[in-house]
């Protein structure tokens, strides 16, 4: 499932080629957080679960986090292992956030004792998550425009009218991260279950702040927490807000400032996250140079000197075409061709399947399209 039009059409290729029996390409004409609400409400319905035992391999799923998990230790032991390691030194952690999900799991490498010293949110021009860490209040869209508390004025607009802006970063466009809320009842079991007894209350306590917070979500437009929370939020993580220019500019300075490395003419097209022309430059994907870009920022505040920073790359450049070719459109030498992989070449034109889904059809018409694809495949196999 994805939303119709908001994915690049790499992503949508790669999806919607894929022609396979047992896989069904559903595009919804609405955002990614429209089709998450979908999933979320195929996970509550009792009688559809009992039937076709449904479940998700994005970062809904809590597998998926504890993948993540293990390349935050493994980030860490190669930099301690290098040569530019700093003894002693600490290290943060820089990853470019839509749903909250792979930045979660370096949150709980942290607690299960990986020397993290702060965990930096790295959020596109959907901010929602930059302005919960600068104000306390999580507001879909602010009430106030672009001068709402805990709102930055850029950009021109704060916010789309549906509360999603798109951005060149499509994989960020998310208002309600799914795994912001598992962060919350953290926070919640941290400040307010002292007072409770047992464990099973401190759990009990957590959880109703959490359910409170959401049910204010659902009827209006967000919520607000107390002090206390917002101080044990900040404890863990930094937050920054990196714009379309930012990250047009970070593309690009990234790409003149490696032109002196060296790499052969084949690892153009090698690796899943970034890739390396034959001159070395480095290409980013805007997932990634958002990162980056709130790295350098990082950099500047971060109170130890020598602090080492890991920036999380998510992508390669190849499924954003559009934003790379925007940023380095000036760049005589630079030709896309030379760092298109194998496997993209040709694949807009393949054959596609996909069934498109109208908003409006709502819960119902997504459930009914479901089980009916289920029995169909039944009867063919």
């Amino acid at each position: 499932m994805h939303p119709q039009g908001k994915v690049s059409p790499i992503q949508e290729a790669q999806m919607t080629t894929v022609l396979d029996a047992n896989v069904h390409n559903l595009a919804v004409d609405g955002t990614f957080d429209d089709c998450q609400d979908f999933v979320k409400a195929l996970f509550a319905d009792e009688a559809i679960n009992k039937t076709h035992r449904l479940a998700a391999v994005n970062s809904i799923n809590w597998a998926r986090i504890l993948a993540q998990i293990t390349y935050y230790f493994a980030a860490y032991f190669s930099l301690i292992r290098s040569s530019s390691y700093t003894s002693g030194a600490a290290v943060r952690f820089v990853v470019p956030t839509g749903n909250f999900g792979d930045i979660l799991a370096g949150y709980f490498a942290k607690r299960m004792g990986l020397p993290i010293e702060k965990l930096v949110i790295a959020t596109n021009e959907n901010d929602i998550l930059d302005r919960f860490w600068k104000s306390g209040h999580y507001e879909k869209k602010p009430v106030h425009g672009a001068a709402a508390t805990g709102g930055i004025v850029a950009d021109g607009v704060k916010a789309h009218e549906d509360g999603v802006k798109e951005t060149l970063s499509p994989a960020m466009d998310i208002l309600v991260s799914s795994n912001f809320e598992r962060l919350l009842w953290f926070l919640a079991y941290q400040v307010y279950g002292s007072d409770a007894g047992s464990v099973s209350e401190k759990r009990k306590v957590a959880g109703d702040r959490v359910r409170g917070w959401l049910n204010d979500l659902k009827s209006g437009n967000g919520f607000t927490v107390d002090e206390s929370i917002l101080s044990a939020a900040k404890k863990d993580f930094e937050s920054e807000r990196v714009s379309d220019q930012q990250t047009l500019e970070t593309i690009k300075s990234t790409y003149l400032a490696t032109a002196s490395q060296q790499a052969p003419k084949a690892a153009a097209n090698h690796g899943t996250a970034g890739t390396l022309t034959s001159k070395g430059n480095y290409i980013l994907d805007p997932h990634s140079a958002i990162g980056i870009a709130a790295s350098h920022r990082s950099v500047e505040r971060a109170p130890a000197p020598g602090c080492h920073h890991i920036s999380l790359a998510t992508a390669h450049p190849a499924k954003f075409s559009q934003a790379v070719q925007l940023a380095l459109k000036d760049q005589s030498e630079f030709d896309f061709a030379t760092v298109l992989p194998e496997q993209f070449i040709g694949l807009e034109q393949k054959e596609k399947r996909v069934t498109v889904v109208k908003k409006s059809e709502g819960l119902a018409g997504i459930r009914s399209l479901v089980i009916k694809r289920v029995e169909e495949e039944k009867l063919a196999a």
